[in-house]
């Protein structure tokens, strides 16, 4: 892992959400937050965890709306994985601006 500074400050509700999830859905959650997008093998590099229990993670915090997946901007067989917003994560029937371009994904993971 990398010396990024990770997040002091949690919102209530996120803390909530986190809360009943399993300690891997946590930490996936802290990686995505303090280190942007990943694809599900950056992923299982960054954490040391297996790709199931990665892929079991994510699941577990899409469920309750506070990681989304996306498409890789490099190969549109993966899928990447962000934190989403504070706001959006408050109403998760807003869909954000569609004008607005995502960020390139600059953390995931070459084969």
């Amino acid at each position: 892992m990398t010396d990024s500074p990770v997040c002091v400050y949690m919102d209530e509700g996120t803390r909530e959400l986190l809360s009943p999830l399993p300690p891997s859905a946590k930490l996936v959650y802290y990686v995505l937050e303090a280190e942007g997008r990943f694809d599900q093998t950056g992923l299982a590099e960054e954490t040391r965890l297996s790709t199931r229990t990665v892929r079991f993670a994510v699941e577990k915090l899409i469920d309750v709306g506070l990681v989304e997946e996306g498409f890789c901007p490099t190969d549109a067989r993966r899928s990447v994985y962000e934190v989403v917003d504070a706001t959006e994560a408050s109403d998760p029937g807003s869909a954000g601006d569609p004008d607005v371009e995502a960020p390139t994904a600059t953390a995931v993971a070459e084969d």
